[in-house]
């Protein structure tokens, strides 16, 4: 979800001392892809390189780095360390490739370029656009809730607006098919409200937009059966335009119905969308 750059400041202003982390060099089969960081404490870590021994030694040696400068916050790039590791038997991490990791102490200016990196990225994150804050709304917004995306949850009801996890956009309007024409190019749309003639008007509405990630709409074959006969007869809808539909959401080689589990399997999916434009 949203909001890498304020998790990140509140982790920097948080720890006075901090190295940087990042893989310069991937071959064959790694955890991680050139460029991947993490950021480390002395008692904490922010964001990954992978996992496994080849992450526990990084933070072992940034941390002895960490120690042995008294006065880490010079302003700069710092002293600097690189590892050349095999992910072999040998750490006990069997991907079969070579990672070279750099490690340097993160001064002023390093802050200031991941802070604002963190504040591009946050821009430029794909929007998820969910119509409908009931059950399988809430559940949704709690799967995307660790995901690089940003979340608008639309609803025409105050009430089913509340207790969406942190981070989360949440919109109330009397027209929610209105927010569809504002989002921006490469969104995915989602549609689950509580009225069937309102989903209608709703994934109408997302399948005009040819720049749409996905459209998807919550229901049975038999809604979908209804939703296309509506579409091609009174909406005006073509056949090319309502096979981009989504419908049932998440598939339909799981049988469970509960709401965590149809949110699960269909951020999976818009996920896989959002990837392949």
């Amino acid at each position: 979800m949203s909001g890498i750059a304020k998790r990140l400041r509140a982790f920097l202003d948080a720890s006075p001392s901090v190295a940087l982390v990042e893989v310069a060099e991937a071959k064959g089969s790694t955890p991680r892809e050139k460029g991947a960081r993490m950021l480390v404490s002395p008692t904490a870590i922010f964001g990954t390189i992978g996992g496994g021994q080849l992450e526990f030694m990084a933070i072992d040696k940034a941390r002895e780095m960490l120690g042995a400068r008294s006065s880490p916050q010079g302003g700069g790039l710092g002293a600097a360390l690189n590892l050349d590791i095999p992910l072999g038997p040998e750490i006990g991490q069997c991907c079969g490739g070579r990672v070279s990791v750099s490690i340097r102490l993160a001064g002023e200016a390093v802050r200031s370029m991941l802070l604002e990196e963190a504040e591009a990225e946050d821009a430029s994150l794909p929007h998820i656009y969910v119509f409908g804050g009931g059950h399988v709304g809430h559940a949704l917004a709690a799967a995307f809730a660790l995901l690089p995306v940003h979340v608008v949850v639309v609803e025409t009801r105050a009430d089913a607006l509340e207790g969406m996890p942190e981070g989360t956009e949440t919109r109330r309007t009397p027209v929610p098919e209105e927010m569809v024409r504002e989002a921006p190019a490469g969104s995915a749309f989602v549609v689950l409200t509580h009225d069937h003639a309102l989903d209608f008007l709703i994934a109408a509405e997302a399948l005009k937009r040819d720049d749409a990630a996905y459209v998807g709409m919550i229901g049975s074959k038999t809604k979908k059966a209804t939703f296309r006969s509506w579409y091609l007869k009174t909406a005006g809808g073509s056949e090319t335009d309502f096979a981009r539909l989504v419908s049932p959401i998440g598939g339909d080689q799981v049988k469970d119905k509960r709401p965590a589990v149809i949110a699960a399997l269909a951020a999976a999916e818009i996920m896989t969308a959002l990837a392949h434009p």
